[in-house]
Parts: C-alpha cells; sequence; structure tokens
C-alpha cells in the first residue's frame, strides 16, 4: 500500500501564496464598508478609564452642593435673578444667588439627557448619551499656523470657511466648532453672523458658535430658520449649538454671555454650558478643586437654562485648564489637562449628563513631536474616559492661540488611533480564534497572510492612516522621503482646490445675500463661485 507524504512547500511555494494573500487584502480593501462596521466611527463606547473612583465623585458631588448652597455666585442680571428665583434660588443680601441642594438635584434628575445634535446632513447626527464618544474642533484663536513658512498670521474669515470644508470630508472629526475669531472683522455683530454663515456653508456637521451680545442671536437665529426651511424645521433638528460662557470663575456670572444665553434657549439653540478656569489663576491648583468648582459652576448653569426652559438641551461642559505654575502661562497639552478632562468625563457621567470638556491643545507652535504626543494622550484619555463631546481635539496649537489647517488633517489620523483604542477589544467566540488557529497550524500554511478570517477583519477590525506613513525604509527612499508635515500639506491644497461644498443650495444662499445684503462678508469667489 502506497501513502501519499505530502511535499514541503518551497521558496516559490510560499511566495506565491503570500502573493495571492497580498493580492485578496487588497481587493478587500477598496471595498466600501456600512457605517456601522467601520473600525472606528462616531459614538464608539469608552469609559475604560478614570482617574476617580467611585467615593472620589461621591465626595466631589457633596463639596459642589456645599459650595453652591453656601458661596453661590455673583453678578446675576435682574432677568437671570427673576428665572433663578421663581425655580427656587436665593438672593442673598452680599448680592450673590445661592442654590439649594433641593433644587439642584431636581434639576439633574429632570434635565435633558440621551439627546441628539444634528447636522445639516442627518448622517453627521451625533446621540449625546453615555460613554459614546465624538471628537469635534472649537477654539477661539487670533491666529493661523502658516506651515510653509513656519510663521503665525492674523486669522481670517476666509480661513474659517476652510477649516469648516476641510473637516467635511475627515471621517474621525465629528463636529465643527469655530476654531478661530475673524480678525479682518472688528465689529462684534458682524463677526458674530460671518463666523456663523463660514461655518454653516462650510460643513454639514453640527457646528457650535459663540455670540458677543443677545442683540446679535436674532439675525443669526433669521438666518439659520431660513436656511433649514422654517423655523419649525430647526427648532426639530438644531444643527447649531451655543458655546456659552455663561461664567467668570470663580464663581460669577458674565453678564454680556446670560443675555446670549436666555436668547439662545428662547431661539431653539442648544446650549454647551463653558466653564473655563485656569487651576492655579481662576480655580483651585488642587486638581480635585478645579474640578469641583467647574461641576459647580456648570450645575448652576444647568439650573439656569431649566428655570428658563425645563428639559432644554444643554451640555454639562465642565472645561477646567491648567496653569504652568512657574509662569502662570496655560498648559493646554499637560498631563494635568489630560487626567482633568478624564475626571470631568466621569462626573458628567455620575450625572448621566451629557458632557463636553476640551482635550488636545497642544502647547506646540507647530504640528511636530511635541505636538503629536500632546494631543495624542490627551485626546485619547478623554476618550477612554467616555466623554461625549471632546472640543479641540483637532487642529489647535499654542494653547488655543494658533489654528493650523494641515493639523487638522494630521489630526484625523491621530484621532482615527483614539477611536480605535476607545474601540477596544471585542472577546467573542469567534474572536477568540481557535478554529483558525488550529486550522493554519494543523492544515494551513503556517501563516495568516491569505486566511479568510484575515480577509474579512482587515476592514472592520483594523484603523489605517490617510497621511501617516508607514512604508518600509526601502519604500519610503524611493518615495523621495516624505514627511507627514508634506503629505498634509499637498492633502491641505488639493481639498481647498476642489471642495466646495454645496449642501446648503444656492438659491436659498441667494436669498440669504439678498436678505442681509452687506452683512455677509465671505465673497462668493472664496466659496468657489
Amino acid at each position: 500500500m502506497s501513502v501519499a507524504v505530502e511535499k514541503p512547500d518551497t521558496p516559490t511555494d510560499q511566495r506565491s501564496r503570500r502573493s495571492g494573500g497580498r493580492e485578496a487584502r487588497r481587493a478587500m480593501r477598496a471595498a466600501p464598508l456600512a457605517d456601522d462596521i467601520r473600525p472606528v466611527r462616531a459614538g464608539l463606547e469608552g469609559g475604560s478609564y478614570g482617574p476617580l473612583s467611585e467615593n472620589d465623585r461621591e465626595r466631589i458631588h457633596e463639596a459642589v452642593l456645599t459650595l453652591l448652597e453656601t458661596v453661590g455666585f455673583a453678578n446675576a442680571i435682574p432677568s437671570c435673578i427673576e428665572a433663578l428665583t421663581k425655580a427656587g434660588a436665593t438672593l442673598g443680601e452680599d448680592g450673590r444667588i445661592r442654590f439649594p441642594r433641593a433644587l439642584v438635584l431636581d434639576t439633574i434628575k429632570n434635565a435633558a439627557r440621551h439627546f441628539t445634535l444634528h447636522g445639516q446632513d442627518p448622517r453627521h447626527d451625533m446621540v449625546i448619551q453615555g460613554k459614546r464618544v465624538h471628537y469635534g474642533t472649537a477654539g477661539a484663536a487670533v491666529h493661523l499656523v502658516d506651515v510653509e513658512k513656519r510663521e503665525y498670521r492674523e486669522s481670517l474669515l476666509q480661513d474659517i470657511y476652510d477649516a469648516a470644508r476641510i473637516v467635511e470630508g475627515l471621517d474621525n472629526i465629528h463636529f465643527f466648532q469655530r476654531p478661530m475669531v475673524p480678525r479682518d472683522i472688528p465689529d462684534p455683530l458682524d463677526m458674530d453672523f460671518n463666523t456663523l454663515y463660514a461655518c454653516v456653508m462650510g460643513t454639514s456637521k453640527h457646528v457650535g458658535t459663540s455670540f458677543t451680545v443677545r442683540e446679535n442671536v436674532k439675525p443669526a437665529l433669521d438666518m439659520l430658520y431660513a436656511i433649514a426651511g422654517g423655523e419649525e424645521n430647526f427648532r426639530a433638528r438644531p444643527f447649531v449649538s451655543n458655546s456659552n460662557c455663561f461664567v467668570v470663575p470663580p464663581m460669577k456670572f458674565a453678564e454680556d454671555a446670560c443675555g446670549v444665553l436666555e436668547a439662545c434657549v428662547e431661539g431653539g439653540i442648544p446650549i454647551l454650558l463653558l466653564s473655563a478656569g485656569q487651576a492655579g489663576a481662576t480655580a483651585p491648583a488642587a486638581i480635585a478643586g478645579a474640578v469641583v468648582q467647574a461641576v459647580a459652576e456648570v450645575l448652576a448653569g444647568l439650573v439656569y437654562v431649566n428655570a428658563i426652559k425645563p428639559g432644554h438641551p444643554a451640555i454639562f461642559g465642565t472645561w477646567p485648564f491648567v496653569s504652568d505654575l512657574r509662569t502662570g502661562a496655560m498648559s493646554g497639552g499637560s498631563a494635568e489637562q489630560a487626567v482633568l478632562t478624564a475626571a470631568c468625563a466621569q462626573m458628567a457621567q455620575f450625572y448621566d449628563l451629557p458632557g463636553g470638556s476640551a482635550a488636545g491643545m497642544t502647547d506646540s507652535k507647530l504640528p511636530d513631536i511635541q505636538s503629536g504626543y500632546e494631543k495624542g494622550i490627551t485626546d485619547v484619555m478623554a476618550g477612554l474616559a467616555g466623554l461625549n463631546l471632546v472640543y479641540e481635539s483637532a487642529g489647535m496649537h499654542a494653547s488655543l492661540l494658533g489654528f493650523c489647517l494641515e493639523s487638522l488633517i494630521i489630526d484625523n489620523d491621530m484621532l482615527g488611533h483614539c477611536l480605535r483604542c476607545v474601540r477596544g477589544i471585542e472577546v467573542t467566540d469567534e474572536s477568540l480564534s481557535i478554529n483558525t488557529i488550529a486550522d493554519v497550524c494543523l492544515k494551513g500554511p503556517g501563516h495568516y497572510l491569505g486566511n479568510e478570517q484575515t480577509l474579512r477583519l482587515m476592514q472592520t477590525e483594523y484603523f489605517y492612516p490617510a497621511v501617516g506613513d508607514r512604508f518600509s525604509p526601502k519604500e519610503w527612499n524611493e518615495k523621495g522621503r516624505p514627511d507627514i508635515l508634506q503629505r498634509a500639506i499637498i492633502e491641505k491644497k488639493r481639498i481647498l482646490a476642489e471642495r466646495f461644498p454645496r449642501h446648503v443650495p444656492k438659491p436659498v444662499d441667494d436669498k440669504l445675500r439678498a436678505r442681509f445684503g452687506n452683512l455677509i462678508q465671505l465673497p462668493r469667489s472664496g466659496m468657489g463661485g
């Protein structure tokens, strides 16, 4: 009886099999993926990291209630006093508004939660609940970073529009809050209106913006209602939120911002209740104390919003910043900032409120190694903590003083890495791979390159950077030794030459320009004609 002897693989056989696996992987990579099976996407569940224990959170909560009840807030405007005292707050002889703990707890219980921040395009809608993570921009930088000249110049209205249209095509930046101030528009009304116009024309993702004074809200609402096709349509799907610094830390109301808050609530705009104390300067140097003050300030704002309109969507915007205590300068890329932001995420979850805080605010002036490690660490810790809305996460430099368009493109890759970390590892009977390992070891070629599981998971399990370098040294040398910044510059120029979003139809824009006349200062020539 003859016995069949399996002939060992020759090097040619091995190369042939690996080549076949490579071709199969290339074919799989070209296939489009449905949004819900992509390896990284908006709304992945975080929460695997937290610097605060359960007891820590309880102690912070008790400290917050004590501060609100005994210290309270100064500088409330008359309409704020009226709304809060009707709700159950008290006005002391010293002029400070104080908040009984029963009022605070009742407000938390009945506040809006698990709501959606809408995009103009519904595919960009974000469900803000639990530990679902979304990354976006924000800020009020007064400079644009020109990486080719290695210099800063004043930011312009065109820069805001350009940033918005770059973000429109970046999958890992999920919302666009105004990142710069248009220094070419000094008038506050013109600035507020045109900033919002540039944002909503540049991207169909959810937009965040600010207003200087109450009177500037109405023309903006008129524009938003017109774009939405009517006031009812906007109120049903508000695609803009108001970033509102209603508090001047420590524990004082900001009078102009309070007027803006009231006008936005009345107009149907969701509110980001933003407390931005700086540890060691306008907030305690103790990290825990900075969290306590920020939580107290935001909860006071939550009572304020709900006193005006119960259940109005409001975001728990604890944004305590960090000082370099040697100089007093802000240090947005520090380890302390990363821990602070993660702790704020935990406090939002403690109250089951939609939370938004800041990360990614590198101290570096250019997209360099320092920028990469500071942004990567602060952004991934925010995501791992389950922060719902990570503001400032892309494009920002110099601790909020400079914004860089090339960094948006690089940071989109970085945020993809962060989201993949947030997603973690799914352990199932299938993913444990017992049968796959047995098949490869006992029957197969001794490697997994062309294995069915490899081909099936290569797109859904693995994230691939768009401009990041994964070439071998030989390939890198053959391609002219490119670096990531060179590739980002090329990609930025391509986008700005080709991408002119048209989600707001030209006839609608024509009506806006006819209605608002010279108030709209972004020329059509800068919008693709």
